[in-house]
């Protein structure tokens, strides 16, 4: 079995840049520790923690339209409907969701039990 780490995605509006061109497709790729350790650093981050969504997006979306690059001003201009896609296609494609078989201690019935995210219960 292969790992996916690319996921294609079409933004709902679109990103508009300075001559008016509209770019809506691209591609995330899967995040890694440093992509979500990096940007703790970032004073934008540090000042407003909502600004984080903006610097882990601008590392893993790789290509969006013919842009030579997507960085933090690419993502903060935007339009927000699309903003919040790609923040929902992020959290979704790094879940770390697991299913567990298990089996029922007093009846013995077995049945898959999901478990949510590291840290969640």
């Amino acid at each position: 079995m292969e790992l996916k780490t690319e996921y294609e995605f079409t933004l709902p509006r679109g990103y508009v840049d300075a001559d008016g061109n509209i770019h809506r497709d691209g591609v995330m790729r899967l995040a890694n520790a440093k992509d979500e350790i990096i940007p703790l650093n970032d004073l934008r981050v540090q000042r407003n923690r909502a600004y984080l969504i903006i610097v882990l997006l601008s590392r893993v979306i790789t290509k969006l339209g013919t842009l030579g690059e997507v960085n933090t001003g690419v993502i903060e201009n935007m339009f927000a409907g699309d903003l919040r896609f790609l923040e929902e296609l992020y959290n979704r494609i790094n879940e770390d969701e697991a299913v567990v078989r298990v089996t029922c201690p007093e009846c013995g019935h077995r049945f898959d039990r999901e478990f949510g995210r590291l840290g969640e219960s």
